[in-house]
């Protein structure tokens, strides 16, 4: 399953996002909001999105977006089972999926433009993890810190 969301600062590019989705016959689940809030705040709609993908752990994705996708990014980091990688290219998308296994993809809607933001999305979501020895490791000691 594949979830979008954000706060003010990326409705907009959410929204136009979720149009390439639906006319690509991807299905996307929008987390909202619905509607430009100005004063929203962007920890509720990563604990929506953290929540959703708790779910399904193993095959959920999820793509969020504020101004500068650093608050955004940590507090999605803050969720067990979430690996979000704040990106703004596609090089770099690329290797957090290869590298990290990243499910959440964090966006700086200030930063990018539509056309990277789509370039950035189709290469995090077409990279699958390498699952090469030391990344697996490097993830279980990440998991380890938590318990």
């Amino acid at each position: 399953m594949l979830y979008i969301t954000s706060d003010h600062g990326g409705y907009e590019l959410k929204t136009k996002l979720i149009n390439l989705f639906k006319k690509a016959g991807v299905k996307i689940t929008d987390l909202g909001p619905s509607e430009f809030l100005e004063d929203d705040d962007y920890p509720k709609y990563a604990k929506k999105l953290a929540e959703k993908m708790s779910q399904n752990t193993e095959y959920s994705r999820g793509i969020i977006l504020c101004r500068n996708g650093v608050g955004v990014s940590m507090a999605m980091n803050r969720f067990e089972h979430i690996r979000c990688a704040l990106s703004w290219s596609p090089k770099h998308a690329k290797s957090s999926r290869k590298d990290d296994n990243t499910n959440v993809l964090a966006l700086p809607a200030d930063y990018v433009s539509y056309s990277e933001a789509k370039n950035i999305i189709g290469a995090w979501l077409n990279t699958s993890f390498s699952k090469q020895e030391r990344h697996v490791r490097r993830l279980s000691e990440l998991e380890d810190i938590l318990k």
